[in-house]
């Protein structure tokens, strides 16, 4: 962030990026000029700790007004960050765009049949930058500090002596064929009938939502599984969520390598009838192996 041109302007939505963008703003010097535009879980995230000395703007067309570089996330949950993209390559505002995960390169810049590709990819591990330099080619990928890692990395407690289970939801946005139900479900059926096999049984389980996730979507799933013991976990932050937990399990989030990063025991979830686990992470055990399937 601070070679960019000033003033520079943020655009997400979606939470991933949106904490790599926002601590890497608190994290650069003072005087550096900033203004961002923020909708949906981003917005949720900067409410909660913003960056006093940061204008906010009330929209896309004020926050590209004056400005000479544009960052954005590269979320699938909205238009905003493609819109945004749009308008700068109009405007002719260079811009660089923030890729928070190791999965969709491609589908990030599409809307509508329309693509519209950054001057710039910025990502934040060499897992990420290799993705990138192959699934994108022709456009510079800039490996980037991580300061919403280090944060987070900094602030959470060591793990607990005694199993404690922290599940991390995500909205996969499909259903693998053959079955009803969207595959979070699936996943998470698959680890309550497979618990054991991690030595697990009998230990709390907490369940996080996605921030994208709607407050009342799995009440229905933990009405009809009682008897797994689990419950929604209501820590303030990820870092209070880690902080309490020995094991953390999940799909494929971005929230299960933050996880390995701080100590955890990390499980994936994603059963047999779904792909494979795409996280390119050594560490993490895959569920799914542990029951004889490929």
């Amino acid at each position: 962030m601070d070679a960019a041109p000033e003033p520079t302007a943020a655009v997400c939505h979606d939470a991933g990026a949106a904490n790599i963008v926002i601590e890497a703003i608190r994290a650069a010097p003072a005087g550096r000029r900033f203004v961002v535009y923020l909708q949906g879980p981003a917005l949720e995230i900067w409410r909660r700790d913003p960056v006093a000395r940061v204008a906010v703007a009330d929209s896309l067309d004020e926050a590209l007004a004056t400005a000479r570089f544009l960052v954005t996330g590269t979320g699938w949950a909205s238009t905003l960050e493609h819109d945004a993209r749009a308008l700068a390559r109009l405007r002719g505002i260079p811009q660089a765009a923030v890729i928070d995960h190791w999965v969709n390169y491609g589908e990030r810049f599409v809307r509508g049949g329309v693509t519209v590709l950054p001057d710039e990819l910025w990502v934040t591990d060499p897992y990420a930058l290799a993705e990138a330099q192959r699934v994108v080619p022709g456009i510079p990928v800039r490996q980037v500090p991580n300061f919403y890692l280090r944060r987070t990395l900094a602030e959470v407690s060591p793990p607990p002596l005694e199993p404690r289970v922290l599940y991390v939801l995500e909205p996969l946005r499909y259903t693998w064929p053959g079955l009803a139900q969207p595959g979070e479900f699936e996943a998470l059926d698959f680890f309550v009938r497979n618990v054991a096999l991690i030595g697990l049984r009998g230990a709390p389980i907490r369940l996080r939502p996605h921030p994208s996730d709607p407050s009342s979507k799995y009440d229905a799933w933990l009405r009809a599984n009682v008897s797994a013991g689990m419950e929604m976990d209501a820590s303030p932050s990820l870092v209070a969520a880690l902080s309490w937990a020995s094991w953390v399990v999940g799909c494929e989030t971005m929230a299960l390598a933050i996880a390995l990063d701080a100590g955890r025991r990390v499980v994936s979830s994603m059963p047999p009838n779904a792909p494979h686990c795409r996280l390119p992470h050594a560490g993490i055990v895959h569920l799914r192996e542990l029951t004889g399937a490929a």
